[in-house]
C-alpha cells in the first residue's frame, strides 16, 4: 500500500549545470586587468566543465570515501601503500590537465601567474583535497630549478598535464607530484626544534646523498613521489629531495604509521611517518634548510588564500541560489530585506578576497624586477593568509545558515565547504604565525612598506575614514616591539582592509567599491555578517555576484 503525507515542495534543485567562470564578474575582470586575458577560452571551458553534475559529484564521493592505508601486502612485505577512490584520480587528472602544478613555470608569459591562480580558483570550488599535492607540485619547483642536476632529471615528469598514479620510481612515470615534510611532534610550527637526522652517505654539501632517520608528525600527501625535508645535519637544519623509491630503482625507507583522521580535507591523505635511514638528496646550502624550504612555504601561502577565497566564493553562489528559491512567510528568502543584507555583506566580502588573491598572483609574477610588487607579495601575502583564511570560516557558517537545517546535513554541499574551510588557516603557518611574518617583513623591507603605504594613501584620496585606518595603522607601527607584537593581528587585520579597500576602489564598479569601503570602515560593521548599512544597493550587488 502506499501512503502519500504530503508533496515535496519549496525545496531549491541542486545547483549545477552553470558555467563557474562566466558567472564570476569579478574574476573575469581581474584576469583582463593583470595581463591574463589570453586564458579567458581556456577558464570558460574549465567553467563549464566543473559546474556539470557529474564533476560536481566527484568532489563528493572523493570525500565520502577518504584513503585507506595499507602498510602491508598479503603475504607480509611492507608495502606503504595509501588507497584513493577513482574520484580523487578524475580531480587530479583535470588539474593536471589544466597545468595547475606548473603553468607559470612550464610556459611563462606576462599573466602566467594570473592565469594559474584563477584556474585553481575555479577547481577549488568544486573540491580541496585534490588541491594540496598540485599546491605543494607548484610551490616546489621554483627550489628545485635552483639544483640544475638534479631538476634536469625531473621536469619533464613535473611539467607533465598527465596524471599517473602508479606507485613506481620517478624513471618509471610520466609525471611526478611533490609532497612536503616539515612539522615533527615536538614543534608544530617551531621547525627550529626539528630531531631528524641526516649522515652523510656519499660526499657532503650540495647534490650528495644523506640518510635520514627521524619522524614526521604531518607528511603531507604520502603518495607523492618525493619529499622536501628538513633534517639536522652537523652544520645544522637542512633541506632534502626524499623520493619515494630511490633512484636505484629500490623502495626508500619511508614507512607510514598512520593517517590523520581529520576535520575537513578527507579526499587528501596526511599522515604520520618515520624515517628508517631514507635516502635524501641535500639541497640548497647545508645548514640554510629553513630559508630553502621557507620559498616552497612562501609560495604554498599564496594557494591558502586562493583556495579559501575559493570555499568562499562557491558557499556564496550556493547561498544564493538556495535563497532564490526558498520561500519563507510568504516570500523568496532572497526579496526578505534582512536576507539581503547578509547576502550582500557575503558577497562584498567574497569579492575582495578575489580582488586580493588576483592581485597577490599578480605580485608573484612582478616581483623581481617590481618594488611595489615585491612589497605586495612579502607584506600582504602573510597578512592575506591571515585573514582571508580566517574569514573563510564564518563566512562559510553563514552561507550555510542560510540554508538552514539543510545546509547541516551531509547529503549537500554546505557542510564539507564549512568543514574545509579551518585547514587553510592552520596548513603552513596558523594566524599568529602569519601576523608575526606580517611585521618581520615589514621590519626586513621598510622601503617597500613605504611604497605600500604611498599606495595606499593615492586610493584613499576623499575618504576620510579609510585615512583614518591609514593614520591608525601608522600609530600601531610606531608602538614599542613588545605592544607591536601583542597588536600584531590588528594590525595584519587593517592591513588587508586598507589594502581590499585600495583594490576595489581600482578595479570594482564604483558603487559596489564605495559600498564595500563604506561598511568596513564603519565602526559598527564586522562583528557578523549582513550589518551593512541601509543600502539600496543589494540587488545590484547580488546580480553582479551570481547572475540569476
Amino acid at each position: 500500500m502506499s501512503w502519500p503525507t504530503h508533496e515535496v515542495a519549496n525545496q531549491a534543485p541542486d545547483l549545477e549545470n552553470f558555467n563557474l567562470y562566466n558567472t564570476d564578474a569579478a574574476l573575469a575582470d581581474g584576469l583582463r586587468r593583470y595581463g591574463a586575458g589570453w586564458y579567458e577560452g581556456e577558464l570558460q571551458r574549465l567553467g563549464a566543465e566543473l559546474g556539470r553534475p557529474e564533476t560536481l559529484r566527484l568532489g563528493a564521493l572523493a570525500n565520502a570515501h577518504p584513503p585507506e592505508l595499507h602498510t602491508h601486502d598479503r603475504v607480509g612485505r611492507r608495502i606503504d601503500s595509501v588507497e584513493f577512490h577513482p574520484a580523487w584520480h578524475e580531480l587530479l587528472a583535470m588539474l593536471r590537465r589544466e597545468g595547475l602544478q606548473a603553468l607559470p613555470w612550464a610556459e611563462p608569459r606576462p599573466g602566467a601567474q594570473v592565469a594559474r591562480a584563477a584556474g585553481y580558483f575555479l577547481q577549488g570550488q568544486i573540491e580541496s583535497g585534490s588541491l594540496c599535492p598540485t599546491t605543494m607540485t607548484y610551490a616546489a619547483i621554483p627550489v628545485l630549478q635552483n639544483e640544475p642536476a638534479l631538476f634536469e632529471q625531473l621536469r619533464d615528469k613535473l611539467y607533465s598535464r598527465e596524471h599517473d598514479p602508479r606507485d613506481l620510481p620517478i624513471a618509471q612515470k610520466t609525471s611526478m607530484l611533490i609532497g612536503m615534510g616539515m612539522t615533527e611532534k615536538q614543534g608544530g610550527s617551531d621547525v627550529r626544534s626539528n630531531a631528524t637526522t641526516a649522515r652523510p652517505v656519499s660526499g657532503v654539501g650540495r647534490g650528495a646523498e644523506y640518510a635520514l632517520t627521524g619522524h614526521k608528525w604531518f607528511f603531507s600527501a604520502p603518495m607523492c613521489d618525493a619529499h622536501l625535508v628538513l633534517a639536522r645535519t652537523d652544520v645544522g637544519l637542512s633541506c632534502f629531495f626524499v623520493p619515494r623509491w630511490r633512484f636505484d630503482g629500490s623502495k626508500n625507507a619511508i614507512q607510514i604509521q598512520r593517517l590523520k583522521d581529520k576535520l575537513g580535507n578527507r579526499s587528501n591523505s596526511s599522515s604520520e611517518v618515520e624515517f628508517l635511514d631514507a635516502s635524501g638528496i641535500l639541497i640548497g646550502e647545508e645548514g640554510r634548510g629553513i630559508p630553502t624550504i621557507i620559498e616552497m612555504a612562501n609560495t604554498t601561502r599564496l594557494d591558502c588564500v586562493i583556495g579559501s577565497a575559493a570555499l568562499m566564493r562557491h558557499a556564496l553562489v550556493q547561498a544564493l541560489h538556495h535563497a532564490r528559491h526558498r520561500s519563507a512567510f510568504g516570500r523568496l528568502l532572497a526579496e526578505q530585506p534582512l536576507m539581503r543584507n547578509v547576502l550582500a555583506d557575503l558577497a562584498l566580502e567574497s569579492e575582495a578576497a578575489t580582488a586580493l588573491m588576483l592581485k597577490l598572483a599578480s605580485a608573484f609574477e612582478n616581483a623581481q624586477t617590481d618594488a611595489l610588487a615585491r612589497a605586495w607579495r612579502r607584506i600582504l601575502t602573510p597578512a592575506a593568509k591571515f585573514w582571508i583564511c580566517k574569514r573563510a570560516i564564518a563566512f562559510t557558517g553563514e552561507c550555510m545558515e542560510v540554508w538552514g537545517g539543510n545546509g547541516y546535513v551531509e547529503t549537500g554541499p554546505m557542510a564539507r565547504l564549512y568543514r574545509e574551510a579551518p585547514v587553510n588557516s592552520i596548513w603552513e603557518g596558523s594566524g599568529n604565525v602569519m601576523c608575526l611574518d606580517v611585521l618581520r617583513a615589514i621590519e626586513r623591507d621598510p622601503e617597500g612598506f613605504l611604497l605600500l603605504l604611498a599606495d595606499f594613501d593615492e586610493a584613499a584620496a576623499g575618504h576620510a575614514a579609510l585615512q583614518a585606518r591609514l593614520a591608525g595603522l601608522r600609530q600601531m607601527l610606531a608602538a614599542p616591539a613588545e605592544m607591536r607584537e601583542a597588536l600584531a593581528r590588528t594590525l595584519a587585520q587593517e592591513l588587508v582592509l586598507i589594502a581590499q579597500s585600495a583594490l576595489l576602489l581600482h578595479t570594482a564598479p564604483a558603487d559596489i567599491a564605495e559600498a564595500f569601503v563604506a561598511s568596513r570602515t564603519d565602526a559598527m560593521h564586522g562583528k557578523v555578517h549582513g550589518t551593512l548599512p541601509g543600502t539600496t544597493l543589494d540587488a545590484r550587488i547580488l546580480e553582479r555576484a551570481f547572475p540569476q
